[in-house]
Parts: structure tokens; C-alpha cells; sequence
């Protein structure tokens, strides 16, 4: 459960967003002119600031993508880094509980076990980055004696008799439908956390204002729901409509596909009025009961900030449920 409290700090806090760097250690292992290091946690004991199979890169240039802990071993994954690049081999190393490093507290408490591996296969991590772009799930399978690597389809995080595997999902993708404030500061703040997004909408300065902090747009010309748009299960469906006339035809239309997370904002009256509406056009019960509003963790929520870190949050919430 997200605190409100923490969602109304950081609603008031929220600014607009500046670019954001390049993030994904996969990725940034690809475009590097030289080679580099994939590291990843494939052990944890007590508390950890990251999950198992958390990864971060370290390029030949000494720069780091990602982290693998609140930022108190980075620079010494750094160092090992430059020696398992130097060998040509793979490096486990353990911090925390039993490590020889004893200068290297860990503030959680517990331990980390990370792998380093010099010069990660570039056929594989190809393969991945082309399965993420297509939004295919896939696992990272690497012999952490040798490096070897390999992809499959299935399988999840964690170690087996020969390998350590991690598991790739793709993001959540945030169609955001709407015009104004609501939907511009929404589509700001999920372009701005990473998020891969699409702002649709039939007013030009809300499509200008998305262009601006740099996220995809299309212009809606009429209320029906693009036929080129199609949510998959990772997926999430926003309205920001002040004019609801704009709702019923694009809900009932989403409501078909197989995002994760389907929502409009709105007073309990306008969703009862929505429900009525979306009804008539056909959806059924089991439809509408998808279908969430009043949006967002905080209730009543009148600021455009509040409410889209509210909603975000919601959104989360429902991912991350089984």
C-alpha cells in the first residue's frame, strides 16, 4: 500500500520535467562505443534497496547506468568492474553479512551477492532489447562461471543448477485520452518517470504542451477509439475529459482490450452517468466492473499534480497485484 501522505509530498514537490538520461543498463551496454560490464544481484539476505536481478551497467569510461543499492557500493562495483574487464572473467562479489569487505556496510542490514560480467554476450542482449521493443516477455539466462548467456521465453528470476535468470517484462504503457491540465500533467509526469506513453487528444495546446516535454502524441478528430491503438496486457487506459460526451464510445471500445488498468476522472455522478452511457453501447456488467472511477488513491483529489500522482500510484497498486 502507497502512503498518501508520501503521494501528497511529492504531488506538491512535482515540477515539470527536464529530459531524462538514458536509464537501462541493456541498453546502454548496446549503443557503448567500448565494452563493458553487466553486473546484477543474484543474492540477497535480509533487506535490499533492490530486488533480485536488478541490474546496472558500468561502460569502460568509468560511467555507471543503474544502481544496486541506495548508492553505498556502486563505486566499489566500479572497481571490481575495471578488474573483471581487465581478466576477461566473471566476478562474484558479496557486501554486507560475511563479505572480506567490512568497510562496506550495508544501512539495510542483510547482504548482497552481485555477478559481474566483462563483455556480455551482444547477440543476447540484442535478442532482449529487440524482445522489449516488441514488448515480449523473456528471461536472461547467464552461466555465472563462464558468462555464457541466452534467452527463452519462460522461465524467472532466481538461480537453478547452471544459470541465474532474470525475467523481463515489458513497462507499463499509459494511453492517455483527454484534454487540459489533468491530461497534461499526467502524460508529463509518466514521460518524465520513464514510462513509455501516447497522449491522444482533439485540442491542440494540450498536444502541444505534450510535445514540449517530449511525449508521443496523436490528434483525436472524433470521439471513437483509434483503431491503430491496441493495449496490451501491460497496459493502461486514462481519460482526462472535462466534456464526457468524449467517454463512451472510447471506454466501451477499451473495455474490449487487454490492458491491465482501464480508468476515466470524475465525480461518483459522472461515473454513474458514464456507467449508464457505456451500458447502452453494449458493455456488459463484467465490463463496467473494469472500469475505475473516481480515479486515483486520494480521494477528491482538485489539483492536476495530486490527482496524476494519485492515479499513477493507483495504477501501480493494481500492477503489482497477482
Amino acid at each position: 500500500m502507497i502512503a498518501i501522505p508520501i503521494v501528497q509530498r511529492l504531488a506538491r514537490l512535482m515540477n515539470l520535467p527536464c529530459p531524462t538520461p538514458n536509464r537501462d543498463p541493456i541498453n546502454a551496454l548496446l549503443i557503448a562505443p567500448a565494452d563493458g560490464v553487466l553486473a546484477i544481484i543474484i543474492g540477497i539476505d535480509g533487506p535490499s534497496y533492490r530486488p533480485l536481478g536488478a541490474t546496472m551497467a558500468i561502460l569502460a569510461n568509468g560511467h555507471r547506468v543503474g544502481t544496486l543499492s541506495s548508492g553505498c557500493i556502486e563505486s566499489d562495483i566500479e572497481h571490481h568492474a575495471k578488474t573483471a574487464l581487465d581478466n576477461g572473467e566473471p566476478m562474484r562479489i558479496l557486501y554486507g553479512h560475511g563479505s572480506k569487505y567490512t568497510d562496506l556496510a550495508l544501512p539495510c542490514g542483510g547482504s548482497l551477492e552481485i555477478l559481474l560480467v566483462p563483455r556480455p554476450d551482444r547477440q543476447a542482449l540484442e535478442i532482449l532489447d529487440n524482445n522489449r521493443i516488441a514488448r515480449k516477455p523473456c528471461t536472461l539466462n547467464i552461466d555465472p562461471d563462464t558468462g555464457d548467456m541466452h534467452i527463452t521465453d519462460d522461465g524467472q528470476t532466481g538461480a537453478n543448477e547452471t544459470h541465474f535468470s532474470v525475467r523481463f517484462e515489458p513497462d507499463i504503457f499509459f494511453y492517455v485520452f483527454g484534454k487540459g491540465p489533468e491530461a497534461c500533467t499526467f502524460s508529463a509526469l509518466v514521460q518524465s518517470a520513464g514510462y513509455p506513453n501516447l497522449l491522444l487528444s482533439p485540442d491542440d495546446e494540450t498536444l502541444d504542451f505534450a510535445k514540449s516535454h517530449g511525449s508521443p502524441t496523436q490528434h483525436l478528430k472524433q470521439a471513437v477509439y483509434p483503431p491503430d491503438i491496441n493495449p496490451d496486457q501491460w497496459s493502461a487506459i486514462l481519460l482526462f475529459f472535462h466534456d464526457h460526451e468524449w467517454e463512451p464510445p472510447i471506454l466501451t471500445a477499451a473495455l474490449k482490450s487487454d490492458a491491465l488498468y482501464i480508468g476515466a476522472q470524475g465525480s461518483q455522478r459522472a461515473r454513474d452517468a458514464r456507467h449508464a452511457e457505456i451500458s447502452a453501447l453494449g458493455a456488459t456488467a463484467s465490463d463496467i466492473a473494469r472500469l475505475k472511477g473516481p480515479i486515483g488513491l486520494i480521494l477528491s483529489a482538485r489539483d492536476a499534480r495530486t490527482l496524476s500522482v494519485s492515479v499513477l500510484a493507483e495504477v501501480l497498486q493494481v500492477a503489482q497485484q497477482p
